[in-house]
């Protein structure tokens, strides 16, 4: 049996690193996003997504506005609504959302149809352009939002009206002669119909799903076809020259090789993948997702956790391309690779699927948002020079600042969506089995199938590596714990201290459970013996666990308290030499953070700036962004005083002074003003 992601009713964060962003959420980032959906931020480019809804619904007189998929930024910000919800009530919250919702199910058609684009645009088009239309992709965030709603209010209104629109689709679409046998030019709605499924227990949701994995890439290719239709509409001018290894519609999904075409529809597609090859248990699906998953994170995945390489078309390139100043690197493109990472790490059991989405979570996705939640990237490079992101140039993606808002604003209510269900990546759970995944201070009552745990992690990571974790409610019959071992995890240990089940502090949890008000203290300095058995369970000490596939792995049949601690010092990264951009180049990490270099810290042009490896990286406390570590190290900067003459070229020697350069973990670069930026940073060679 796979393995599945906690109830987040049932699960709080309270973390030294992650609150601020988690509590963003609910306190800025969605009443935010919402006054941008209603074009009530100045000086922001406008959605007009509400009224695009109103004026489906018959409330209001216009013309639709926006990019095709508008109707899908309600839809991630209710996403994001439902897990907020489901964390802490906020009826003034649910209220808006409900309204949001009615108007939502007033635009809906009578046969269930549902996007706005072609209810007021282009009605005659319906189901005509799959290839850019979106009404699939639209159709699967709504599902999404639905379950995420349902789950979080327990409210079904939102869950009736996909249900309706699901129903259409599994009436409009499948191998039947009468049906129509195309699928997603984005795809988005399998990962949708799966989770209608998973709330609604009805199987012809994952049959759709299934279906249109199936049918991709299959034959005569669909878009191609559609084209030479004379109902064809063309929507996006730069598809013209249509390609189907875009849309990962070349060649039967099951005989792909490696990631290709647009990033984000990519993992989206992937994501379903993985989850139908676990449900079908299609074991060629699965050989197909582990091959593409490898392709991606060794050969086309940037050191953040970025991946799509190019800024035209939003797309992965070939093996080992990955330019720094000019890439994509979009934020949602990173969430898919998150989401295509946990599920594959939920079927197979596999630590170093986590590693994967630790790494995006940590640095793109958090990059992708100011520390304010009031403006956003969109495109993630990892080196900026502000002076030369120019409009009509090859780096007029890059904006070396964050935005407000987004005429075309899929990343927004995507990370908001993100940060408002991370307790999905903590923990997984099994039939008597907990896996804990990051490592993030939390409270949680976890389902084990035949009985429920009580579960608390203390810690300060990632900038301490000592991680705190209670059990309490533990069966006597015995689970199994099993706790990630970071690939960057160094002289790893784990040590119990057992105690008899007991009450626990009130810590604002939903009544049924208690949790520990303990924190067991630091015991780094402490001689632990290795002894066995019942001594080790009375007196605590160092724990024998067994390593499966990156787990640590212990059997526990009472309440525990237990410490993993590890060593996670900054160090300098290498690219392979087949990364042309990166050749001779260092990155400097800590755990699962980069780090970057900025102008407000080592001055102007970067580039000038090579990095003494051979010298120790310091770590040095620093109450910037709340408190992190500041990473502080020697180097080298070329002299400029023998071109004070201003030619362009000349013979002069290259000429080096000392400096000391500081590193800022590369998710918070940009909330200090615009100025330079650079991950990779030449190495100085002796």
């Amino acid at each position: 049996m796979r393995l599945h992601s906690i109830d987040l009713k049932k699960m709080r964060i309270n973390d030294s690193f992650w609150s601020k962003h988690v509590n963003l959420v609910s306190e800025t980032i969605i009443p935010y996003q919402w006054n941008a959906m209603n074009d009530l931020i100045p000086d922001a480019e406008a959605s007009h997504c509400l009224d695009n809804f109103a004026i489906a619904a018959g409330r209001k007189s216009g013309e639709f506005y926006g990019a095709v998929f508008q109707d899908t930024d309600v839809a991630k910000w209710l996403e994001a609504v439902g897990f907020t919800l489901a964390a802490k009530e906020d009826k003034e919250l649910e209220k808006t959302a409900d309204e949001a919702i009615d108007l939502i199910a007033a635009a809906q058609q009578e046969d269930g149809y549902l996007d706005t684009y072609f209810i007021i645009k282009s009605p005659e088009y319906k189901w005509k352009n799959l290839c850019e239309g979106h009404e699939l992709y639209t159709a699967g965030h709504m599902m999404e939002a639905a379950a995420a709603y349902y789950q979080g209010t327990g409210k079904r209104k939102l869950l009736d009206v996909v249900e309706k629109l699901g129903n259409l689709l599994c009436e409009t679409f499948g191998p039947e002669e009468e049906k129509l046998h195309g699928y997603p030019g984005h795809p988005e709605v399998e990962v949708g119909l799966i989770k209608l499924y998973y709330t609604t227990g009805k199987k012809k949701y994952l049959d759709l799903a299934k279906y249109f994995v199936d049918v991709r890439g299959v034959g005569e290719n669909y878009f191609l076809n559609e084209m030479k239709s004379p109902d064809y509409q063309n929507i996006t001018p730069e598809l013209l020259d249509y390609r189907p290894e875009y849309s990962q519609s070349d060649r039967p999904v099951r005989e792909q090789e490696r990631a290709e075409g647009h990033a984000v529809r990519a993992v989206y597609l992937y994501s379903a993948m993985a989850e139908l090859a676990y449900e079908y248990q299609d074991q060629e699906l699965m050989d197909a997702c582990v091959r593409i998953w490898n392709n991606i994170v060794k050969k086309q995945m940037y050191i953040t956790g970025g991946i799509g390489a190019s800024g035209i078309l939003e797309r992965f390139t070939t093996d080992y391309d990955l330019p720094n100043d000019c890439n994509y690197s979009e934020s949602c493109a990173s969430i898919g690779l998150a989401m295509f990472g946990i599920r594959m790490a939920n079927i197979t059991r596999d630590a170093s699927y986590i590693d994967t989405v630790e790494r995006a979570l940590y640095n793109t996705i958090l990059a992708g948002i100011a520390l304010d939640g009031k403006s956003f990237f969109y495109v993630n490079p990892l080196e900026v020079w502000p002076d030369n992101c120019m409009e009509r140039t090859s780096k007029e993606h890059v904006k070396p600042i964050r935005q407000k808002w987004f005429g075309v604003a899929c990343c927004p209510p995507n990370i908001a969506r993100t940060l408002a269900s991370l307790g999905q990546y903590v923990y997984s759970a099994g039939e008597g089995e907990l896996y804990v995944n990051l490592f993030i201070s939390n409270q949680a009552e976890i389902d084990l199938g035949n009985t429920a745990v009580q579960v608390s992690i203390e810690t300060r990571f990632p900038f301490e590596n000592e991680v705190h974790i209670t059990l309490e409610g533990v069966p006597a019959e015995g689970m199994k714990l099993a706790v990630r071992i970071p690939e960057y995890a160094r002289n790893y240990t784990m040590s119990d201290e057992v105690r008899p089940p007991r009450g626990g502090m009130d810590c604002g949890m939903p009544s049924g459970y208690t949790l520990s008000e303990e924190v067991r203290p630091p015991r780094r300095d402490m001689d632990y013996g290795m002894p066995s058995g019942d001594e080790r369970l009375s007196r605590g000490g160092r724990m024998d666990y067994k390593t499966e596939k990156g787990y640590a792995v212990v059997m526990l049949t009472q309440d525990t308290k237990l410490t993993v601690s590890f060593d996670a010092p900054a160090r300098f990264i290498r690219a392979n030499p087949n990364v042309r951009a990166d050749c001779g180049k260092t990155a400097v990490t800590k755990g699962p953070l980069v780090y970057c270099l900025e102008e407000i810290d080592n001055g102007k042009n970067l580039a000038e700036l090579y990095v003494d490896t051979k010298q120790e990286i310091r770590e040095e406390d620093s109450d910037l962004f709340g408190g992190i570590k500041e990473l502080v190290f020697q180097g080298k900067r070329i002299e400029e005083t023998a071109w004070d003459g201003g030619e362009l070229y000349g013979e002069h020697p290259l000429s080096l002074s000392d400096v000391t350069l500081k590193a800022v973990p590369y998710a918070y670069w940009n909330n200090r003003g615009i100025g330079e930026m650079s991950v990779w940073m030449k190495e100085l060679v002796n």
